[in-house]
């Protein structure tokens, strides 16, 4: 008997050969000046097409979204031809693949901005966190807030880049509102101190991602647009006086989209599961009505179980995926996985990104 980890589904209009997903990978592998991919991500993504779906490395919406040295856009015309040429590799590799829409907010450095400008954020308050500049890495700038004239033109960016990404021949989109970035910073109390519209209640601080969601879901329908959340996670320096409150308000505001899925991540990114007193993922998952995709440190035995005891849908995997491209194949077979070579995750060339064997290399 197949275990249902390893048959199909269909996230919206999205049909997926397997439920498992590659969960988006940041590499710093694009061009810095243009924001282009290139031919080594053209091989990486289609040595990966065995996924369900694929979720591309977070992608920004606007020069204004970078956050860190040599990450792709999705907001002129040369960076649409060039992820083209990815999509069609992955179409014809037999995939799906949804771009990860991108705005950093505070998480970024003046010198990744424009004629070297303040990044933005819902309120000037800094992260206290590193990121990744041309000189390595380097304290994240102080932000400057938002004003609440800004909104319109910042949806306006998300639209621009759903628009390039449905020409750039993606099966979707997936917003992130996760991991400390720009709408996650508005739904957070620690990183929102606004008294306007946008701040301050439950409502009100879920206003900006609601609003993108409403004009994303017009360009794609909701059953081609994904999310990505993170209620209980600290990447980034965020922090929130009440993430279960915040949440059971945010999550059953979704069901009015009809998402694709929602993607979950589980504790804390790329760390602990557990979760305080008073936090509770099931309490959450309850409350959403479509694909749930469950992401944080799953093995292949927790995968298995989690979906075919529905408390998930879909399971996505980050790391795994890094060093091993055929992962859906390896799992299925219970197969060793290679190991990942953690100097190679963040810059560089081919090593460490499209060398890593697959299953039959392996065995050979």
């Amino acid at each position: 008997m197949t275990d249902k980890l390893f048959t199909p589904i269909d996230a919206g209009a999205i049909h997926a050969q397997n439920r498992v997903v590659m969960a988006p990978l940041t590499r710093n592998r694009a061009d810095n000046v243009t924001g282009e991919v290139g031919d080594m991500h053209v091989d990486y993504y289609r040595q990966r097409a065995g996924a369900g779906i694929i979720i591309t490395e977070a992608t920004q919406i606007s020069p204004e979204g970078k956050g860190y040295f040599q990450t792709p856009g999705i907001h002129t015309e040369g960076q649409v031809a060039a992820w083209r040429r990815v999509t069609d590799a992955v179409h014809e590799a037999g995939g799906k693949i949804v771009v990860q829409l991108w705005h950093v907010g505070r998480i970024s450095h003046t010198s990744l901005q424009l004629n070297g400008a303040q990044p933005v954020a819902p309120s000037a308050i800094a992260a206290d966190v590193q990121t990744f500049t041309a000189d390595g890495f380097a304290d994240t700038s102080t932000p400057r807030a938002l004003e609440l004239d800004e909104m319109p033109r910042l949806i306006a960016d998300f639209v621009h880049a759903a628009q390039m990404a449905k020409k750039a021949g993606f099966d979707g989109v997936e917003v992130h509102g996760a991991n400390g970035y720009l709408l996650d910073q508005f739904l957070k109390t620690g990183s929102n101190h606004r008294t306007d519209a946008y701040g301050g209640s439950p409502e009100n601080r879920a206003r900006l991602l609601l609003e993108v969601l409403e004009a994303v879901t017009k360009v794609w329908g909701g059953n081609r647009t994904g999310l990505r959340l993170s209620p209980f996670s600290p990447a980034n320096g965020i922090e929130d006086a009440n993430p279960q409150e915040t949440f059971e308000y945010l999550v059953p505001q979704l069901n009015r989209f009809g998402l694709a899925y929602l993607h979950m991540i589980e504790g804390a990114t790329g760390g602990s599961r557990e979760l305080t007193e008073g936090q509770s993922l099931a309490a959450l998952r309850k409350l959403f009505d479509g694909v749930y995709m469950g992401n944080n440190g799953y093995d292949r035995a927790m995968a298995i179980d989690m979906v075919e005891s529905g408390k998930a849908d879909m399971v996505a995997f980050g790391v795994p995926f890094i060093a091993n491209p055929d992962l859906p194949e390896r799992l299925r077979q219970n197969a060793p996985l290679n190991k990942p070579d953690k100097d190679t995750f963040y810059g560089g060339g081919r090593e460490g990104y499209t060398d890593y064997p697959s299953l039959p290399e392996t065995v050979a």
